[in-house]
Protein backbone atom coordinates (compact mmCIF):
# COMPACT_ATOMS: atom_id res chain seq x y z
CA UNK A 1 0.00 0.00 0.00
CA UNK A 2 1.54 3.41 -0.72
CA UNK A 3 0.26 6.07 1.36
CA UNK A 4 0.48 9.86 -0.03
CA UNK A 5 1.09 12.22 2.60
CA UNK A 6 2.45 16.07 2.99
CA UNK A 7 5.21 18.07 4.17
CA UNK A 8 4.43 18.47 7.20
CA UNK A 9 7.14 17.23 9.88
CA UNK A 10 4.66 16.18 12.79
CA UNK A 11 2.18 14.22 10.57
CA UNK A 12 5.28 12.28 8.79
CA UNK A 13 6.47 11.75 11.69
CA UNK A 14 3.58 10.11 13.29
CA UNK A 15 2.50 8.34 9.78
CA UNK A 16 6.07 6.75 9.92
CA UNK A 17 5.50 5.29 13.42
CA UNK A 18 1.92 4.33 13.10
CA UNK A 19 1.86 2.75 9.80
CA UNK A 20 5.12 0.35 9.92
CA UNK A 21 3.98 -1.73 6.68
CA UNK A 22 3.18 1.09 4.69
CA UNK A 23 5.25 2.18 1.75
CA UNK A 24 5.33 6.50 1.99
CA UNK A 25 5.15 8.64 -0.72
CA UNK A 26 6.20 12.16 0.01
CA UNK A 27 7.54 15.58 -1.87
CA UNK A 28 10.73 16.81 -1.09
CA UNK A 29 11.89 19.60 -3.23
CA UNK A 30 15.75 18.74 -3.70
CA UNK A 31 19.29 19.32 -5.72
CA UNK A 32 22.42 17.61 -5.55
CA UNK A 33 25.17 19.38 -5.80
CA UNK A 34 27.93 17.27 -7.26
CA UNK A 35 31.47 18.21 -8.15
CA UNK A 36 34.13 17.18 -10.84
CA UNK A 37 36.87 16.00 -8.15
CA UNK A 38 37.51 17.37 -4.16
CA UNK A 39 38.35 20.86 -4.87
CA UNK A 40 36.87 22.13 -7.55
CA UNK A 41 34.67 24.36 -5.10
CA UNK A 42 31.60 22.73 -4.22
CA UNK A 43 31.35 23.45 -0.50
CA UNK A 44 32.10 26.71 -1.74
CA UNK A 45 28.94 27.02 -3.57
CA UNK A 46 27.24 24.83 -1.46
CA UNK A 47 27.55 27.33 1.12
CA UNK A 48 26.53 30.25 -1.41
CA UNK A 49 23.33 28.72 -2.16
CA UNK A 50 22.54 27.25 1.23
CA UNK A 51 22.88 31.40 2.71
CA UNK A 52 21.40 32.96 -0.23
CA UNK A 53 18.53 30.70 0.01
CA UNK A 54 18.10 31.49 3.79
CA UNK A 55 17.95 35.04 3.14
CA UNK A 56 15.24 34.57 0.87
CA UNK A 57 13.43 33.60 3.82
CA UNK A 58 13.37 29.81 3.01
CA UNK A 59 12.89 26.96 5.08
CA UNK A 60 16.33 24.84 4.03
CA UNK A 61 17.65 21.54 4.46
CA UNK A 62 20.74 20.88 3.31
CA UNK A 63 22.11 16.90 3.01
CA UNK A 64 25.70 15.63 2.81
CA UNK A 65 26.54 12.69 1.36
CA UNK A 66 29.30 10.41 3.08
CA UNK A 67 30.24 9.99 7.01
CA UNK A 68 31.83 14.36 7.63
CA UNK A 69 30.99 15.50 10.25
CA UNK A 70 32.29 19.12 9.40
CA UNK A 71 30.02 20.14 6.97
CA UNK A 72 26.97 19.43 8.68
CA UNK A 73 27.78 21.31 11.33
CA UNK A 74 28.66 24.53 9.20
CA UNK A 75 24.90 24.01 7.51
CA UNK A 76 23.56 23.71 10.80
CA UNK A 77 25.06 26.07 12.82
CA UNK A 78 26.87 28.72 11.11
CA UNK A 79 24.50 29.16 8.38
CA UNK A 80 21.24 27.68 9.98
CA UNK A 81 19.95 25.20 7.52
CA UNK A 82 18.95 21.80 9.33
CA UNK A 83 21.45 19.42 7.95
CA UNK A 84 21.86 15.82 8.14
CA UNK A 85 24.20 13.12 6.30
CA UNK A 86 23.10 10.65 3.17
CA UNK A 87 25.66 7.62 3.60
CA UNK A 88 25.24 4.79 1.25
CA UNK A 89 27.36 2.53 3.54
CA UNK A 90 26.16 3.18 6.74
CA UNK A 91 22.74 3.03 5.78
CA UNK A 92 20.99 0.58 2.88
CA UNK A 93 18.93 2.18 0.45
CA UNK A 94 15.20 2.44 2.07
CA UNK A 95 16.88 4.02 5.53
CA UNK A 96 18.41 6.73 3.65
CA UNK A 97 15.32 7.84 1.72
CA UNK A 98 13.63 7.55 4.76
CA UNK A 99 15.96 9.73 6.45
CA UNK A 100 16.27 11.86 3.64
CA UNK A 101 12.31 12.14 3.68
CA UNK A 102 12.26 12.85 7.68
CA UNK A 103 14.54 15.65 7.65
CA UNK A 104 13.44 17.47 4.68
CA UNK A 105 9.49 17.15 4.91
CA UNK A 106 9.54 20.17 6.17
CA UNK A 107 12.00 22.43 3.83
CA UNK A 108 11.27 24.63 1.07
CA UNK A 109 14.12 23.21 -0.68
CA UNK A 110 16.91 20.61 0.31
CA UNK A 111 20.50 21.29 -1.20
CA UNK A 112 22.35 17.93 -1.18
CA UNK A 113 26.01 18.26 -0.78
CA UNK A 114 27.98 15.44 -2.94
CA UNK A 115 31.35 13.96 -1.63
CA UNK A 116 34.86 13.93 -3.70
CA UNK A 117 34.08 14.02 -7.31
CA UNK A 118 30.78 12.29 -8.25
CA UNK A 119 31.25 9.01 -9.26
CA UNK A 120 34.31 8.36 -6.67
CA UNK A 121 33.43 5.21 -4.05
CA UNK A 122 34.59 3.20 -1.39
CA UNK A 123 37.24 2.33 -3.30
CA UNK A 124 39.31 3.38 -6.79
CA UNK A 125 37.24 1.56 -9.38
CA UNK A 126 33.47 1.67 -7.92
CA UNK A 127 30.99 4.22 -7.01
CA UNK A 128 29.43 2.46 -4.59
CA UNK A 129 28.76 5.22 -1.88
CA UNK A 130 29.43 7.97 -4.37
CA UNK A 131 27.33 10.91 -4.97
CA UNK A 132 26.19 9.17 -8.05
CA UNK A 133 24.91 6.59 -5.88
CA UNK A 134 23.01 9.10 -3.59
CA UNK A 135 21.03 10.47 -6.34
CA UNK A 136 20.59 7.58 -8.21
CA UNK A 137 18.66 5.91 -4.88
CA UNK A 138 16.68 9.21 -4.06
CA UNK A 139 16.31 9.99 -7.76
CA UNK A 140 17.65 13.89 -7.24
CA UNK A 141 18.55 15.99 -9.84
CA UNK A 142 21.77 17.14 -10.10
CA UNK A 143 23.93 19.97 -10.65
CA UNK A 144 27.64 19.54 -11.65
CA UNK A 145 30.13 22.13 -10.13
CA UNK A 146 33.22 22.64 -13.03
CA UNK A 147 36.05 24.63 -11.99
CA UNK A 148 36.63 27.22 -15.09
CA UNK A 149 40.02 28.23 -13.95
CA UNK A 150 42.50 27.95 -16.54
CA UNK A 151 39.73 26.76 -19.50
CA UNK A 152 37.19 27.98 -21.56
CA UNK A 153 35.44 26.12 -24.31
CA UNK A 154 37.32 22.93 -23.23
CA UNK A 155 34.94 22.99 -19.52
CA UNK A 156 32.51 20.94 -22.68
CA UNK A 157 34.44 18.29 -22.53
CA UNK A 158 34.32 17.17 -18.83
CA UNK A 159 31.05 18.14 -19.03
CA UNK A 160 30.83 15.54 -22.22
CA UNK A 161 32.69 13.16 -19.79
CA UNK A 162 30.32 13.22 -16.90
CA UNK A 163 27.33 12.68 -19.00
CA UNK A 164 28.65 9.63 -20.87
CA UNK A 165 29.67 7.98 -18.19
CA UNK A 166 26.35 6.49 -17.10
CA UNK A 167 23.59 7.52 -18.86
CA UNK A 168 21.26 7.73 -15.74
CA UNK A 169 23.54 10.37 -14.06
CA UNK A 170 20.71 12.57 -13.14
CA UNK A 171 22.87 15.76 -14.17
CA UNK A 172 20.63 18.64 -15.12
CA UNK A 173 22.23 21.59 -14.49
CA UNK A 174 25.81 23.20 -14.47
CA UNK A 175 27.43 26.05 -12.50
CA UNK A 176 31.23 27.19 -13.47
CA UNK A 177 32.98 28.06 -10.64
CA UNK A 178 35.85 30.55 -10.85
CA UNK A 179 34.26 32.08 -13.97
CA UNK A 180 34.22 35.41 -15.31
CA UNK A 181 31.73 37.64 -15.86
CA UNK A 182 33.24 38.24 -19.13
CA UNK A 183 33.58 34.59 -20.23
CA UNK A 184 30.60 33.27 -18.75
CA UNK A 185 27.67 34.10 -21.00
CA UNK A 186 30.32 32.32 -23.79
CA UNK A 187 30.16 29.41 -22.13
CA UNK A 188 26.77 29.31 -20.89
CA UNK A 189 25.88 29.42 -24.86
CA UNK A 190 28.15 26.82 -26.19
CA UNK A 191 26.44 24.88 -23.16
CA UNK A 192 22.69 25.16 -23.96
CA UNK A 193 24.06 24.66 -27.56
CA UNK A 194 26.33 21.96 -27.63
CA UNK A 195 24.19 19.81 -25.27
CA UNK A 196 20.59 20.57 -26.73
CA UNK A 197 19.15 21.76 -23.42
CA UNK A 198 19.83 18.70 -21.71
CA UNK A 199 22.01 20.70 -19.23
CA UNK A 200 21.15 23.88 -18.19
CA UNK A 201 24.20 26.26 -17.47
CA UNK A 202 22.70 27.86 -14.09
CA UNK A 203 25.44 30.42 -13.54
CA UNK A 204 28.88 30.96 -11.95
CA UNK A 205 31.02 32.02 -9.00
CA UNK A 206 34.12 34.68 -9.58
CA UNK A 207 37.27 34.00 -8.18
CA UNK A 208 36.63 35.14 -4.41
CA UNK A 209 39.79 34.31 -2.86
CA UNK A 210 38.71 36.51 0.35
CA UNK A 211 35.82 33.62 0.96
CA UNK A 212 37.68 30.82 0.74
CA UNK A 213 36.26 29.00 3.31
CA UNK A 214 38.82 25.28 3.01
CA UNK A 215 41.17 25.79 5.83
CA UNK A 216 37.87 25.94 8.03
CA UNK A 217 37.70 23.68 11.57
CA UNK A 218 34.23 24.11 13.02
CA UNK A 219 34.90 22.47 16.18
CA UNK A 220 37.24 25.01 16.48
CA UNK A 221 35.30 28.16 16.11
CA UNK A 222 35.10 30.64 18.55
CA UNK A 223 33.00 33.76 18.27
CA UNK A 224 35.12 36.29 16.29
CA UNK A 225 35.72 33.37 13.74
CA UNK A 226 31.98 32.70 13.71
CA UNK A 227 31.88 36.99 12.90
CA UNK A 228 33.99 36.50 10.09
CA UNK A 229 32.85 33.61 8.24
CA UNK A 230 29.52 34.87 8.67
CA UNK A 231 30.56 37.85 6.63
CA UNK A 232 31.90 35.28 4.41
CA UNK A 233 28.63 33.71 3.47
CA UNK A 234 27.25 37.01 2.89
CA UNK A 235 29.18 38.43 0.67
CA UNK A 236 29.01 34.81 -0.52
CA UNK A 237 25.19 34.72 -0.68
CA UNK A 238 25.09 38.34 -2.78
CA UNK A 239 27.49 36.62 -5.26
CA UNK A 240 25.30 33.66 -5.33
CA UNK A 241 21.93 35.83 -6.23
CA UNK A 242 23.59 37.81 -9.05
CA UNK A 243 25.35 34.95 -10.87
CA UNK A 244 23.40 32.21 -10.20
CA UNK A 245 19.97 31.71 -11.60
CA UNK A 246 18.47 30.86 -7.55
CA UNK A 247 14.97 30.46 -9.62
CA UNK A 248 15.77 27.91 -11.78
CA UNK A 249 17.86 25.93 -9.52
CA UNK A 250 14.54 26.17 -6.62
CA UNK A 251 12.56 25.12 -9.97
CA UNK A 252 14.72 22.07 -11.11
CA UNK A 253 14.24 20.99 -7.12
CA UNK A 254 10.55 21.33 -7.36
CA UNK A 255 10.56 18.96 -10.76
CA UNK A 256 12.61 15.96 -8.48
CA UNK A 257 10.19 12.98 -8.17
CA UNK A 258 8.67 12.16 -4.99
CA UNK A 259 10.83 10.37 -2.23
CA UNK A 260 9.26 7.09 -1.39
CA UNK A 261 10.55 4.55 1.60
CA UNK A 262 9.30 2.03 4.05
CA UNK A 263 8.95 3.34 7.57
CA UNK A 264 11.53 2.82 9.94
CA UNK A 265 9.86 2.65 13.63
CA UNK A 266 12.07 2.29 16.52
CA UNK A 267 11.17 1.07 19.67
CA UNK A 268 9.86 3.83 21.98
CA UNK A 269 10.04 3.35 25.86
CA UNK A 270 7.87 3.95 28.65
CA UNK A 271 10.88 4.84 30.52
CA UNK A 272 12.38 7.88 30.30
CA UNK A 273 16.14 8.05 30.27
CA UNK A 274 18.68 11.24 30.48
CA UNK A 275 21.95 10.90 29.10
CA UNK A 276 24.73 13.40 29.17
CA UNK A 277 26.26 14.45 25.88
CA UNK A 278 29.66 16.23 25.94
CA UNK A 279 29.68 19.25 24.03
CA UNK A 280 31.60 21.75 23.28
CA UNK A 281 35.11 22.87 21.23
CA UNK A 282 36.72 19.80 21.97
CA UNK A 283 33.87 17.44 21.70
CA UNK A 284 31.56 18.22 18.95
CA UNK A 285 31.27 15.08 16.50
CA UNK A 286 27.88 13.78 16.06
CA UNK A 287 25.58 12.60 13.75
CA UNK A 288 22.15 14.81 14.45
CA UNK A 289 19.67 11.19 13.38
CA UNK A 290 21.46 9.39 15.90
CA UNK A 291 20.89 11.67 18.87
CA UNK A 292 17.75 12.39 17.57
CA UNK A 293 16.64 8.11 17.92
CA UNK A 294 18.10 8.26 21.34
CA UNK A 295 15.53 11.40 22.22
CA UNK A 296 12.52 9.21 19.62
CA UNK A 297 13.66 5.98 21.92
CA UNK A 298 12.25 8.20 24.70
CA UNK A 299 15.57 9.96 26.23
CA UNK A 300 16.47 13.73 27.24
CA UNK A 301 19.40 14.37 26.19
CA UNK A 302 21.73 16.51 28.81
CA UNK A 303 24.37 18.57 26.85
CA UNK A 304 27.45 19.09 29.11
CA UNK A 305 30.72 20.92 28.47
CA UNK A 306 34.74 18.43 29.92
CA UNK A 307 35.72 22.04 29.23
CA UNK A 308 34.12 24.23 31.28
CA UNK A 309 31.66 22.35 33.61
CA UNK A 310 33.13 21.09 37.47
CA UNK A 311 31.49 17.82 37.47
CA UNK A 312 28.56 15.35 35.53
CA UNK A 313 25.31 16.54 35.24
CA UNK A 314 22.88 15.41 37.88
CA UNK A 315 20.66 12.40 37.82
CA UNK A 316 22.14 10.54 34.85
CA UNK A 317 21.60 6.84 33.38
CA UNK A 318 23.80 7.25 30.56
CA UNK A 319 27.00 9.46 29.22
CA UNK A 320 27.89 9.87 25.21
CA UNK A 321 30.92 11.31 24.72
CA UNK A 322 31.67 12.11 20.51
CA UNK A 323 34.59 12.85 18.83
CA UNK A 324 35.90 15.97 18.35
CA UNK A 325 39.27 17.41 19.00
CA UNK A 326 40.57 16.90 22.39
CA UNK A 327 44.09 16.65 21.94
CA UNK A 328 43.92 20.44 20.71
CA UNK A 329 42.61 21.20 24.33
CA UNK A 330 44.77 18.55 26.14
CA UNK A 331 45.68 21.51 28.75
CA UNK A 332 42.22 22.76 29.68
CA UNK A 333 40.93 19.21 29.44
CA UNK A 334 43.91 18.29 31.92
CA UNK A 335 43.15 21.16 34.45
CA UNK A 336 39.41 20.38 34.62
CA UNK A 337 40.42 18.15 37.77
CA UNK A 338 36.93 17.69 39.22
CA UNK A 339 35.52 16.56 35.67
CA UNK A 340 37.90 14.06 34.91
CA UNK A 341 37.28 12.70 38.64
CA UNK A 342 33.36 13.05 38.22
CA UNK A 343 33.60 10.61 34.85
CA UNK A 344 36.15 8.10 36.49
CA UNK A 345 33.77 8.14 39.62
CA UNK A 346 30.35 7.16 37.40
CA UNK A 347 32.28 4.94 34.90
CA UNK A 348 33.68 3.18 37.56
CA UNK A 349 30.49 2.43 39.23
CA UNK A 350 28.65 1.50 35.74
CA UNK A 351 27.21 4.51 34.10
CA UNK A 352 26.97 3.15 30.48
CA UNK A 353 28.82 4.81 28.03
CA UNK A 354 29.60 5.33 24.39
CA UNK A 355 33.05 7.02 23.55
CA UNK A 356 34.21 7.24 20.10
CA UNK A 357 37.05 8.29 18.74
CA UNK A 358 38.38 11.94 20.73
CA UNK A 359 35.64 10.39 23.14
CA UNK A 360 37.73 7.30 23.39
CA UNK A 361 40.94 9.54 23.77
CA UNK A 362 39.68 11.69 26.47
CA UNK A 363 39.18 8.39 28.75
CA UNK A 364 42.86 7.01 28.22
CA UNK A 365 45.40 7.76 30.51
CA UNK A 366 46.99 10.53 28.93
CA UNK A 367 46.83 12.67 25.86
CA UNK A 368 50.16 13.49 24.87
CA UNK A 369 51.99 14.43 28.13
CA UNK A 370 48.26 15.80 29.50
CA UNK A 371 46.75 13.33 32.21
CA UNK A 372 43.11 12.52 30.98
CA UNK A 373 40.62 10.67 33.06
CA UNK A 374 42.13 7.80 33.02
CA UNK A 375 39.98 5.15 33.41
CA UNK A 376 41.37 3.08 29.93
CA UNK A 377 44.74 1.76 29.93
CA UNK A 378 46.75 3.45 27.71
CA UNK A 379 48.38 6.36 26.44
CA UNK A 380 46.87 8.56 23.22
CA UNK A 381 49.84 9.57 20.90
CA UNK A 382 49.72 11.59 17.46
CA UNK A 383 51.25 9.81 14.93
CA UNK A 384 51.74 12.75 12.45
CA UNK A 385 49.46 10.71 9.73
CA UNK A 386 46.09 9.82 9.21
CA UNK A 387 45.02 6.33 11.04
CA UNK A 388 43.76 3.18 9.89
CA UNK A 389 41.10 6.23 7.78
CA UNK A 390 37.98 4.94 6.03
CA UNK A 391 35.16 2.92 6.08
CA UNK A 392 35.06 -0.58 8.42
CA UNK A 393 32.72 -3.12 9.69
CA UNK A 394 32.65 -3.27 13.11
CA UNK A 395 31.93 -6.87 14.06
CA UNK A 396 32.13 -8.26 17.75
CA UNK A 397 33.77 -10.65 19.33
CA UNK A 398 32.16 -11.25 22.30
CA UNK A 399 28.80 -9.42 23.87
CA UNK A 400 28.81 -6.30 25.20
CA UNK A 401 26.53 -3.56 25.96
CA UNK A 402 25.95 -2.63 22.36
CA UNK A 403 25.49 -6.05 20.86
CA UNK A 404 26.27 -9.81 20.90
CA UNK A 405 29.36 -11.49 19.44
CA UNK A 406 28.99 -11.34 16.00
CA UNK A 407 26.72 -8.77 15.74
CA UNK A 408 28.33 -6.03 13.17
CA UNK A 409 27.93 -2.29 12.24
CA UNK A 410 29.77 0.08 9.71
CA UNK A 411 31.84 2.70 11.20
CA UNK A 412 33.97 5.28 9.80
CA UNK A 413 38.03 6.19 11.00
CA UNK A 414 39.57 9.89 10.76
CA UNK A 415 42.05 10.20 12.84
CA UNK A 416 45.81 11.38 13.36
CA UNK A 417 45.97 10.02 16.83
CA UNK A 418 46.41 6.64 17.80
CA UNK A 419 46.53 4.71 21.60
CA UNK A 420 48.68 2.11 22.92
CA UNK A 421 45.72 0.23 23.79
CA UNK A 422 42.91 0.44 21.40
CA UNK A 423 41.14 -2.81 22.42
CA UNK A 424 40.14 -5.95 21.10
CA UNK A 425 36.57 -6.27 21.49
CA UNK A 426 35.72 -5.83 17.75
CA UNK A 427 37.28 -7.18 14.52
CA UNK A 428 37.05 -3.98 12.13
CA UNK A 429 37.14 -4.90 8.43
CA UNK A 430 37.70 -2.82 5.14
CA UNK A 431 36.31 -3.15 1.84
CA UNK A 432 40.11 -4.63 0.75
CA UNK A 433 40.16 -7.09 3.35
CA UNK A 434 42.44 -5.66 5.60
CA UNK A 435 41.43 -6.06 9.17
CA UNK A 436 42.61 -5.23 12.71
CA UNK A 437 41.12 -5.81 16.19
CA UNK A 438 39.35 -2.47 17.87
CA UNK A 439 37.23 -1.19 20.62
CA UNK A 440 37.60 -1.40 24.43
CA UNK A 441 33.88 -3.02 25.22
CA UNK A 442 31.81 -4.61 28.16
CA UNK A 443 28.31 -4.92 29.55
CA UNK A 444 28.64 -0.89 30.45
CA UNK A 445 30.84 0.52 27.42
CA UNK A 446 31.90 1.15 23.90
CA UNK A 447 35.08 2.79 23.71
CA UNK A 448 36.79 3.15 20.83
CA UNK A 449 38.48 5.29 17.83
CA UNK A 450 35.41 3.66 14.77
CA UNK A 451 32.42 6.50 14.78
CA UNK A 452 29.12 4.48 13.92
CA UNK A 453 25.62 5.67 12.91
CA UNK A 454 22.44 3.90 15.15
CA UNK A 455 20.84 3.75 11.72
CA UNK A 456 23.15 1.57 10.61
CA UNK A 457 22.32 -0.75 13.36
CA UNK A 458 19.21 0.43 15.35
CA UNK A 459 19.60 -2.53 17.74
CA UNK A 460 22.27 -0.83 18.98
CA UNK A 461 20.92 2.32 19.74
CA UNK A 462 18.23 0.34 21.92
CA UNK A 463 20.80 -1.60 23.54
CA UNK A 464 22.38 1.54 24.59
CA UNK A 465 18.86 2.41 25.97
CA UNK A 466 17.95 -0.70 27.80
CA UNK A 467 21.45 -0.33 29.54
CA UNK A 468 20.41 3.07 30.25
CA UNK A 469 17.03 2.18 31.83
CA UNK A 470 18.76 -0.97 34.09
CA UNK A 471 21.06 2.22 35.39
CA UNK A 472 18.23 4.71 35.80
CA UNK A 473 16.45 1.35 37.82
CA UNK A 474 19.88 0.67 39.87
CA UNK A 475 19.88 4.64 40.60
CA UNK A 476 15.86 4.79 41.72
CA UNK A 477 16.63 1.39 44.00
CA UNK A 478 19.76 2.98 45.47
CA UNK A 479 17.49 6.27 46.33
CA UNK A 480 15.00 4.04 48.21
CA UNK A 481 17.72 2.17 49.69
CA UNK A 482 19.49 5.73 51.82
CA UNK A 483 15.56 7.64 51.78
CA UNK A 484 16.07 9.39 48.89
Amino acid sequence: MLQKIGCDSMMLSQLFYDNGGTLMETSIPRILLAGTNSGCGKTTLTCAILQALVNRQLKVGAFKCGPDYIDPMFHSKIIGAKSANLDLFFFNENTLRYLLAKNACDRDISIIEGVMGYYDGMGLTTTKASSYHVATVTHSPVVLVVNAKGVSFSVLAVIQGFLTLYPDNNIRGVILNQCTAMTYPALADAITRHFSGQVQPLGFLPPMPQCSLESRHLGLVTAAEVKDLQQKLQILATQAEKTIDLDALLALGRSAPPVVCQPIKLEHSPKKVRIAVAQDKAFCFYYADSLQALQEMGAELVPFSPLEDPELPQNIHGLYLGGGYPELYASALSQNKSMRTSIHSALSQGLPCIAECGGFMYLTETIGDFPMVGFLAGKSYDTGKLSRFGYVTLTAKQDSMLCRAGESISGHEFHHWDCTDTGNAFTAKKASGKSWDCVIATPRLYAGYPHFHFYSNPNFAKNFYDACIKEKMHHDRTNQTHGH
